[in-house]
């Protein structure tokens, strides 16, 4: 008999509907997951990639025009002065691509930078090999900014990103498992927003050693990469404690859908920006992931230039996830009641009374 009512009890608490609503929730989560990775990646292609065009200046306008004019946008062509002109653009990663009219010849040169993006040089390639072919032209493609040796394809900003962005909210994650969910006051708010500030230095710092001296993979930017990556990792810390002020373990699942289904298919890894659909693509340099990857790729290979943007966006993040915690803590801790008093507990003045 006390076999079959624990069952019952067990069976009445998993239909209960605080159970049903995490089951929910749970599932939600995993079918956004799934939307949002497949719908950002399942066809990839490029809108508005930037093109810096060097031509003859008689030819440079309708050059342009043309360009402008294909079948889904997929260029935002700029005449520019001259090569030089357009491979200083290249290199300060103020366009994807430049392309280069020879017209002593029937071959024209792309130059592409590998650096800011794998895909989108591809992308480059494949559309300008079939706009040449239409005036019976040819295209000889050139690599400019090539990404380091050990940086593959580019992507080792964007899984540096996924580790440091991890790192911080399972933190936050497992003090809130460790002291409840929901930071009981203020004091305690601090105090885990307080832990959180020597373990961002120590995961930004461990980062950027892997990705440097260690793998070699983004090399010379140690301090620089130490210091995004502490900005990254406190970010993603004190969103996730504020999200836990506010919804208790349901904060969570909001983490989960800011920084990895909405976050990490947005951040411009396997593909850039500009080759993703319009809502991922918007989204990208508001997100940690895709303001933290730009910055890193732009530090390394393009010299700091653009990147006062994303680390104000990173910045945000950290300070309003550090308000909102304390300013919600504050709130629940004012409306908490005050413990009860009795004869124990009364005040010397009431017992003498």
């Amino acid at each position: 008999m006390d076999n079959r009512a624990g069952f019952r009890a067990g069976l009445r608490e998993a239909a209960s509907p605080r159970t049903v609503a995490l089951i929910a929730g749970v599932l939600l989560l995993q079918l956004g997951f799934v939307l949002s990775y497949v719908g950002a990646f399942h066809h990839p292609t490029p809108h508005k990639a930037t093109l810096a065009v060097v031509a003859p200046q008689k030819a440079a306008p309708q050059v342009v025009g043309k360009l402008n004019a294909l079948p889904g946008e997929p260029l935002e062509a700029t005449a520019v002065a001259d090569e030089a002109t357009a491979r200083e653009r290249l290199r300060g990663g103020d366009t994807s691509g430049a392309l280069i009219i020879d017209p002593a010849s029937r071959t024209d040169t792309l130059l592409v930078s590998g650096a800011g993006g794998a895909s989108t040089a591809t992308a480059l390639e494949t559309v300008l090999t079939q706009a040449e072919a239409t005036q019976k032209r040819t295209l000889s493609v050139v690599d400019a900014v090539p990404p380091q040796a050990g940086d593959a394809r580019g992507l080792t900003s964007f899984y540096l990103v996924v580790g440091w962005t991890v790192g911080g909210y399972l933190l936050a994650s497992l003090l809130g498992v460790a002291k409840g969910a929901k930071p009981a006051s203020v004091a305690e708010a601090g105090l885990r927003l307080v832990t959180a500030v020597p373990y961002a230095v120590a995961s930004g710092l461990g980062g950027a050693l892997i990705v440097g001296p260690v793998l070699g993979a983004l090399n010379d930017h140690l301090l620089a990469l130490w210091g995004v990556g502490t900005l990254v990792v406190f970010g993603a810390a004190a969103v996730t404690i504020a999200f836990q002020a506010l919804l208790g373990v349901l904060g969570i699942g909001l983490t989960v859908l800011l920084f990895v289904i909405l976050g990490n298919p947005s951040a411009g890894g396997a593909y850039s920006p500009e080759m993703l659909p319009p809502f991922w693509r918007a989204i990208s340099p508001a997100l940690p992931n895709g303001a933290a990857t730009h910055a890193i790729r732009h530090i390394v290979y393009f010299s700091g230039n653009g990147i006062t943007g994303n680390l104000l966006v990173l910045s945000a993040y950290a300070v309003l996830g550090t308000l909102v915690t304390l300013l919600v803590t504050a709130r629940i801790q004012r409306r908490a009641p005050l413990p009860a008093t009795g004869s124990a507990g009364a005040t010397p003045v009431a017992a003498a009374g």
